[in-house]
């Protein structure tokens, strides 16, 4: 029995460790764990990055702006952001990689709430337009006024606190909210929620959530990184055709999620993942010209060196 003890206590540690061989990759999320990460969540529970050598592990920013930073830094190997934040930051000289993307359609709206004067983009002419991530959403929002003819307002950081600043009227709509999930939200807490779709009202069509990297831990880690973005394509697939499995994967993985308003956001969430994990060039360039036409960037960017060709 004295012998058993520590070959047993040998064998669970075994079983309880990341499998031997298996790089390790940490990857911080945009937000929150919600819908817009369903395979990374299938992925994961379903073994498909166990299979491929990696041993993941996804943590959640405190800020909304920490994805990209930590990645840029090092301090993450990956992070989910946004393609015009990526740009963005590149034309500040940040070394950056865009490995591929999670959903491939923009999801950012202006939201706001019926009822309370808002119809068209012009009627936000004198009204306070919150913000979620610095560095981004501002700018978006004031590209989105001078298209659009709003040459009076006021913008404020709303952060996180998205739904809380639109119910206060804190502010009178928010530059940032995914049209399948804050407007589910706000549905369920009895408000009727209104927004526009940016890429109908002047903003070129981009990549929403995209995987993106450091350039340093690009080149050490990049068998791994193709890895991973492999396995996030047969999960992509797997979400299509197994929407239900893949909803249950992630409740699994994700226990304190609020079912009902979840379920709800999964299914208008569906028809925007992937189709696959491939960035386009020819969009990365259109939006970077989009950025310097409008001041969202001070100096050209050559996409080219940012993203990852497979």
């Amino acid at each position: 029995m004295k012998r058993t003890l520590p070959l047993l206590a040998l064998l669970l540690a075994l079983l309880a460790s990341p499998a031997r061989g298996a790089e390790r990759l940490v990857l911080m999320l945009d937000w929150f764990p919600n819908v817009d990460h369903v395979p990374i969540y299938v992925a994961l529970e379903s073994g498909m990055f166990a299979e491929a050598g990696i041993s993941l592990e996804v943590q959640s920013p405190t800020e909304s702006a920490d994805p990209l930073k930590l990645a840029a830094s090092g301090n993450v190997d990956l992070a989910l952001s946004y393609q015009p934040q990526i740009i963005i930051a590149a034309a500040e000289g940040i070394p950056l990689k865009a490995a591929g993307r999670l959903v491939g359609s923009p999801l950012t709206t202006l939201l706001f709430i019926r009822g309370r004067g808002i119809e068209s983009p012009s009627d936000l002419k004198g009204k306070t337009i919150g913000y979620t991530v610095p560095g981004m959403m501002d700018h978006l929002t004031e590209a989105f006024a001078a298209i659009n003819g709003i040459d009076e307002y006021t913008t404020v950081n709303v952060g996180f606190s998205i739904l809380q600043s639109l119910a206060s009227g804190t502010v009178d709509a928010v530059m940032g909210p995914f049209k399948n999930y804050e407007p589910v939200s706000l549905e369920m807490e009895g408000f009727d929620p209104g927004y526009f779709e940016i890429e109908r009202w002047g903003i070129p069509v981009y990549d929403e959530l995209v995987f993106v990297t450091g350039a340093s831990a690009y080149e050490t880690k990049k068998d791994a990184l193709v890895r991973f973005m492999d396995t996030i394509e047969k999960a992509i697939a797997f979400t299509a055709e197994r929407p239900e499995e893949a909803l249950a994967l992630y409740f699994k993985a994700v226990p304190d999620a609020p079912k009902d308003m979840e379920r709800a956001a999964f299914e208008r969430t569906l028809p925007f993942f992937g189709p696959d994990t491939l960035l386009d060039p020819a969009r990365w360039r259109t939006f970077a010209a989009f950025a310097l036409r409008h001041g969202m960037i001070q100096k050209e960017v050559n996409t080219d060196e940012i993203v990852v060709a497979r």
